[in-house]
């Protein structure tokens, strides 16, 4: 693929999950961004729940995976390259795939009290997801800085998965806590804004 498609790639894939993740909680009266996961606005037995996860969040996946896989295409080969780019587009665009197909139940059920074997599968993707895409944000980064003239998307990367690291630690480490949502959204939002910068950077550079 050339660089204009993998550009859009990524601004797509980045929009078709912030645009569920914001519009989702407007289905609820009481709805928290700050107390409650994403995961809850498209879990079983909401009212729009399919809609979000096969409009907004499964098309997300898809581009993601296509972008991170483009962008191994157009970039300096190298082990630690290949491995950050992979991860990602495994765990966080095959990943927000496999989380959209089975979402968890209604509430998230996050005592686990008889679990459904979607919710058992949501839990497991998403917690790895948690664990290694931040890793990868800066496994890239480091990666770049190899490129010539790239510092600053460099230690963008680095700063970003630290960030997404960081609130997934403490996201993971209480899942039952008050701020869960103020967490998640952090780390997204990290990894997000990582993404739509990288796809610029894929856009006005060229490495081949």
């Amino acid at each position: 693929m050339n660089k204009t498609i993998t550009f859009w790639l990524g601004i797509l894939g980045a929009l078709f999950f912030i645009t569920p993740s914001v519009l989702g909680g407007l289905q609820f009266e009481n709805y928290s961004h700050i107390s409650q996961f994403i995961s809850e606005s498209y879990a079983f037995g909401t009212p729009y729940g399919v809609y979000m996860r096969f409009l907004g969040f499964i098309p997300s996946g898809i581009l993601i995976t296509m972008f991170s896989f483009s962008c191994w295409k157009l970039l300096p080969k190298s082990n630690v390259l290949k491995i950050g780019l992979f991860g990602f587009g495994v765990f966080y665009g095959i990943g927000t795939i496999t989380v959209g197909l089975f979402p968890c139940d209604e509430g998230c059920n996050k005592e686990l009290i008889n679990p459904s074997v979607s919710q058992l599968i949501h839990n497991l993707f998403g917690g790895l997801t948690y664990l290694i895409v931040p890793a990868c944000l800066i496994l890239i980064g480091f990666s770049s800085r190899k490129w010539s003239s790239t510092t600053p998307f460099s230690t963008l990367s680095i700063i970003c998965g630290t960030i997404a690291l960081m609130f997934s630690m403490l996201l993971l480490s209480d899942p039952d806590g008050n701020y869960i949502g103020l967490f998640q959204r952090i780390t997204e939002g990290s990894i997000l804004f990582w993404l739509i910068n990288f796809a610029f950077y894929i856009k006005n550079n060229n490495h081949t």
